[in-house]
């Protein structure tokens, strides 16, 4: 079985120290190609490079994992932004680093916390909508406690032709059944994380039963969101199994059929060929 981590954050400094070994486990776990999410113009840099760093990388068995990154401001830090927010990831896009960028974002609205004040947020969040339709890329969308503004500011962009049939994931889902099937029409992929493997997780059961195959994603949102039974320790992309044996278990089907359909998900989500 192959897998495709296509969300995980081993660019943070949480890795530091043992990324080759965490590379090497998730090899083993059957885990070959991985996103890295970015949060802000930093940590798209960050992610960027390891990406090219390691894209030609093999290990000890000759084996390879495949790298790549989104670029993108995340809405906790929406604020720090700037008025050349926009402009400097534009700037990130050269002939070079095009091969390995796939995405926009992580991106989109978060009232839990409110790090960054609201209004300044879906300002934000427009631009880089705006920039992923005018670059062809896919969006990785990051919406907590905040269904009802997202889903206007991307109801907003498709009613002004500047959503993509295909735009991309609802990364970590968290929403209800009826969310679900309102952002898979707009074309979202589904992302499922650690959460579904947790006691309370009823209503991502639901989303991952009723969502149509063709539309769902796995991640593992590494170093965050650490699967049952490994909880409390940090997460990793070795981990994406536990969760991808989860959603078998929901479905109702072999894991080897989870892993296929998720592997085969991410590739036209992210737009990209065995070969890339």
């Amino acid at each position: 079985m192959q897998w495709f981590d296509s969300h995980a954050h081993i660019q943070d400094s949480a890795f530091a120290s043992d990324l080759g070994t965490v590379l090497e486990r998730a090899l083993a776990a059957g885990v070959t190609r991985i996103i890295l999410p970015a949060s802000d113009h930093i940590d798209s840099q960050r992610a960027l490079s390891l990406a090219v760093r390691h894209r030609t990388q093999k290990t000890g068995a000759g084996r390879a994992i495949r790298l790549w990154t989104s670029i993108g401001c995340h809405p906790h830090e929406a604020s720090k932004y700037g008025s050349d927010g926009t402009e400097r990831l534009r700037r990130m896009i050269t002939p070079a680093s095009r091969p390995f960028i796939v995405a926009i974002g992580e991106t989109g609205l978060d009232y839990h916390y409110d790090h960054s004040p609201r209004h300044v947020q879906r300002e934000v969040f427009r631009q880089q909508l705006d920039l992923a339709y005018a670059l062809n890329l896919p969006l990785i969308i990051h919406e907590r406690e905040a269904t009802a503004d997202c889903l206007e500011i991307l109801r907003q962009q498709a009613a002004t032709g500047r959503l993509h049939a295909s735009p991309g994931v609802f990364h970590c889902f968290s929403g209800s059944p009826e969310t679900a099937v309102i952002v898979r029409k707009m074309g979202f992929f589904i992302g499922i994380d650690g959460p579904v493997t947790y006691k309370n997780a009823r209503k991502t059961l639901d989303v991952v039963h009723q969502c149509p195959p063709d539309r769902l994603l796995l991640e593992t949102d590494s170093p965050y969101l650490t699967p049952v039974p490994k909880r409390g320790q940090r997460n990793e992309p070795a981990n994406l199994p536990l969760i991808g044996q989860k959603v078998a278990e929901i479905r109702g089907v072999p894991q080897a059929e989870i892993a296929r359909l998720t592997f085969d998900n991410a590739c036209r989500a992210f737009r990209l060929t065995d070969v890339d």
